[in-house]
């Protein structure tokens, strides 16, 4: 007996991990620097992290009050009615459960390219397709309502990535206002602010009062430092909020990371901190390497290396690990996560001196 057909679904393709790479080299972990999955170099709260303990000898019981605690506390903090709070596990099961939610077999979302491989992944589960909008490397990445509504052709979702992985551009405001008034009213625009903390632009979820076509995707594991938990949430409209008990997972997200979650939005100076040592990072890999970058909204900047493969693969053998971005498109791209201060610039001298003998592609 074999699975249906999912030759249509390409795997996603992670950042490398810390064990799994010192294994393959034979190198201690200690001795490497990850700097591929824009985790949060400085870890979480350490609130969250004596949460998780105390939180440890209660996991034999469902998390329904933990659930519910951290949903009114999100609503709370985006002033919404706590059905309008969908968790999930990762910001990538909101994704599913807005697809179960919206997709008809055979209907398609429109989503970025370059862009999260989840978006189209998610569709194709749940057996509808996608049609992809460049954000383009000859544009600087740039993201404008035109470009998305120069392919729209309908579709009943349309995610838009903002700041956007893997360049790190962002949806101005006024844009995504356009489109919100510009699309048919069967569409649901799926504003995806997983790195959203590290912006300036103003998040889209206080625009939900206003535009009953717009849901919007947040995540712990970033800014918050609580990747390993898989803890995330959407926004949605009030006026379909209740579709969430039909098609979310029961007790979505875990005991342990609703509790994390609640004390880390209990540490703001955990997230300020984590939001400034990006924006110091990004800047200093963009005045200190020695190969054109992009400015970034995130906590990550993308460098154009020529020969991504090669490069990173040598960065990888002296200790540091960065994200070959061939899997979204740009074979001559890397993508480097924002670091400690240490960590950042023991990265640029590594990078500097292979980009000056790998040749380019």
């Amino acid at each position: 007996m074999q699975p249906r057909d999912l030759s249509a679904h390409a795997p996603y393709v992670p950042g490398r991990g810390t064990e799994e790479v010192a294994r393959e080299l034979g190198m201690d972990p200690e001795d490497l620097t990850k700097l591929s999955s824009n985790e949060n170099p400085h870890g979480p709260s350490p609130k969250a992290v004596a949460a998780i303990e105390d939180a440890a000898p209660t996991v034999s019981v469902y998390p329904k009050t933990a659930h519910t605690d951290l949903t009114e506390a999100l609503a709370d903090k985006w002033g919404l009615d706590p059905t309008q709070v969908w968790l999930s596990p990762g910001a990538d099961g909101s994704i599913d459960y807005l697809t179960r939610a919206m997709l008809e077999p055979g209907d398609d979302i429109l989503e970025p390219s370059p862009g999260f491989s989840y978006y189209s992944m998610s569709a194709r589960y749940h057996h509808g397709d996608a049609v992809q909008y460049d954000v383009s490397k000859a544009d600087d990445f740039e993201q404008t309502a035109e470009s998305v509504l120069d392919v729209y052709d309908g579709e009943r979702m349309v995610y838009l990535t903002t700041p956007h992985n893997p360049s790190g551009s962002v949806l101005p405001r006024a844009e995504l206002v356009e489109l919100a008034e510009s699309v048919d009213d069967h569409t649901l625009l799926v504003v995806d602010e997983a790195y959203g903390e590290f912006a300036d632009e103003p998040s889209a979820i206080d625009l939900l009062s206003a535009y009953d076509n717009i849901a919007v995707l947040r995540t712990f594991s970033k800014a918050y430092g609580l990747a390993g938990l898989r803890v995330g949430y959407a926004c949605v409209p009030e006026e379909w909020a209740d579709a969430y008990a039909r098609v979310n997972t029961p007790f979505a997200a875990s005991e342990l990371a609703c509790r994390a979650a609640l004390a880390a939005l209990d540490d703001p100076d955990h997230v300020e901190k984590s939001v400034e040592s990006a924006k110091w990072a990004r800047q200093y890999l963009r005045d200190e390497l020695d190969v054109p970058t992009w400015e970034s909204a995130g906590n990550f900047v993308l460098a154009d290396v020529g020969d991504a493969t090669a490069v990173s693969d040598v960065a990888q053998r002296e200790g540091v690990i960065v994200r070959d971005c061939g899997s979204f498109g740009l074979p001559e791209c890397i993508r480097i996560s924002c670091g400690t201060e240490a960590q950042t610039k023991h990265a640029v001298d590594v990078l500097n001196r292979i980009v000056s003998e790998v040749p380019t592609a």
